[in-house]
């Protein structure tokens, strides 16, 4: 009856022991190993002390258990508060009478402590995670610039984009979601850059957020910000593990999002020049930097539009100019060339799964192993053509020019969509198959609503020649005065 009294009230009473068997209910301390409690006595009272065995610093809790036993009954203070203000000698330290903040603070790894006749506990955030060291990130890898990337650490991660912009107007606003995890969620936005109304949406569709669990860290919370038009594989979200471009991002008026236990920042809005813009492009001197910017977009436009055209060529050789004959099949196929290509686009995402599940020590002989086999082998064997295994492999490589990856995954979509309709429709199938992947990225939107092709539609020249663009950064050296000398 007295656990269903607390439940219902929801409050720190001023009864330790009352306070006791219902926060042990609760968290079933007998079962649950690394719940740690502890009854000790502080200036003449009872008190009790509970932590989670992992997330607190050892040490550091030691130290503060034998400065608070060491307090003699004249030096309480009359509440927590003054306990708090007066001897607690440490600097993140908090106060709170809820049941429900209490318990998730305890269940995040923060140090709890409950007096006797006192009717709040106090808080202090001493949690260290078991976390890796900061790192470059293993996927957006620059040959210049900072070599520092994201960890699972929430603390951390705010801290490089802190490190990187040390202004006032740069704000973390920390929200969670789950009913379960209540997974820990920053917001880090300018104050004064930030669209105000998107970063109000934003905030209010995460608060409202209702699901048990963000299973998947980043996906799962992207899935639940935005839920139209599943079907359209262009990516409405930017992630990086980089630092220096989070803080870019920052810069530009944009939202980041952090999510704990994801070693990677969420950015949005995002556009298509958005995506295709990476670290490398600021790194090297402007005209470096343009050409890296366009050689990519080339070579990404080239990925969805290589194999259709070849399949279409091939079909109607009568097409090809005698000074382009040397693209025609040597030898008549055993498999049709469509069929070819879709196996070629299964087997290469098959490569994939497998590098990524193979062990280091096995990664080498088994990618000359997969190369012998997929490459020459099956040419000789008779299954795949030589100049159908070229184009593929160039696919294949040429995937890897841009970092990111629902991109990649969109462009292939399209392209299998292109050459299924290609083999059907012949060159009314190709165009048709060029004028849906066209009508996939302009008739798509950002999160915030906005077009997905921004600067271009609606047409804003001077933000359209920067992102084509790589142009010096703005900026001048002040002169200085001859009394300033």
């Amino acid at each position: 009856m007295l656990e269903k009294n607390n439940a219902s009230k929801g409050k720190v009473t001023g009864s330790l022991q009352e306070n006791m068997t219902y926060l042990n209910a609760r968290l079933d301390v007998e079962k649950n190993f690394d719940i740690i409690y502890r009854v000790i006595h502080i200036g003449g009272k009872e008190a009790c002390m509970y932590l989670i065995d992992g997330f607190c610093k050892d040490d550091l809790a030691q130290k503060l258990l034998q400065y608070f036993m060491d307090l003699t009954p004249d030096k309480m203070p009359e509440d927590m508060h003054g306990l708090s203000k007066q001897f607690t000698p440490y600097v993140e330290v908090d106060l709170e009478d809820q049941w429900e903040m209490l318990i998730q603070s305890l269940l995040s790894g923060m140090f709890i402590l409950l007096i006797d006749g006192y009717t709040k506990a106090l808080l202090i955030d001493s949690r260290t995670y078991p976390s890796r060291g900061v790192e470059e990130p293993e996927k957006d890898k620059t040959l210049r610039g900072s070599k520092d990337g994201f960890v699972e650490t929430l603390v951390a991660n705010t801290a490089l984009i802190r490190r990187r912009i040390r202004s006032t107007d740069l704000h973390m606003e920390m929200l969670s979601a789950g009913e379960s995890s209540r997974t820990d969620i920053t917001l880090c936005y300018m104050k004064e850059r930030v669209d105000t109304v998107f970063l109000e949406d934003v905030r209010r569709k995460i608060q409202n957020i209702q699901v048990d669990a963000l299973s998947m860290n980043q996906e799962s919370l992207a899935e639940c910000l935005y839920q139209k038009k599943w079907y359209n594989p262009f990516p409405k979200f930017k992630y990086t593990e980089r630092p220096d471009a989070a803080a870019a991002q920052v810069l530009e008026g944009n939202i980041v999002i952090l999510v704990d236990n994801s070693p990677s920042a969420m950015i949005l809005p995002t556009t298509i020049f958005d995506v295709i813009e990476e670290a490398d492009d600021y790194y090297f001197p402007p005209i470096t930097g343009t050409y890296l910017r366009v050689t990519r977009f080339l070579i990404s436009l080239l990925t969805y539009l290589v194999t259709p055209t070849f399949l279409l060529l091939i079909n109607n050789s009568q097409w090809i100019p005698e000074s382009f004959s040397f693209i025609l099949l040597k030898e008549e196929p055993n498999l049709p060339l469509i069929w070819q290509f879709l196996i070629l686009e299964l087997a290469i995402d098959g490569l994939k799964l497998a590098a990524i599940n193979t062990p280091n020590m096995l990664s080498t002989p088994l990618s000359v192993m997969a190369a012998l086999v997929l490459g020459e082998f099956s040419v000789n064997s008779g299954w795949f053509s030589s100049e159908v295994m070229l184009y593929m492999a160039f696919v294949a490589i040429a995937n890897y020019t841009q970092a990111n990856y629902e991109l990649g995954y969109a462009l292939k979509f399209l392209r299998i969509i292109t050459l299924l309709l290609t083999q059907w429709f012949d060159l009314w199938g190709y165009i048709g198959g060029i004028l849906l992947a066209v009508l996939g990225i302009c008739c798509n939107r950002t999160v915030s609503g906005k077009s997905y092709i921004y600067p271009l539609v609606p047409f804003d020249w001077k933000n359209l020649k920067n992102r084509l663009i790589r142009r010096r950064l703005p900026g001048a050296i002040k002169e200085q005065t001859g009394a300033e000398r």
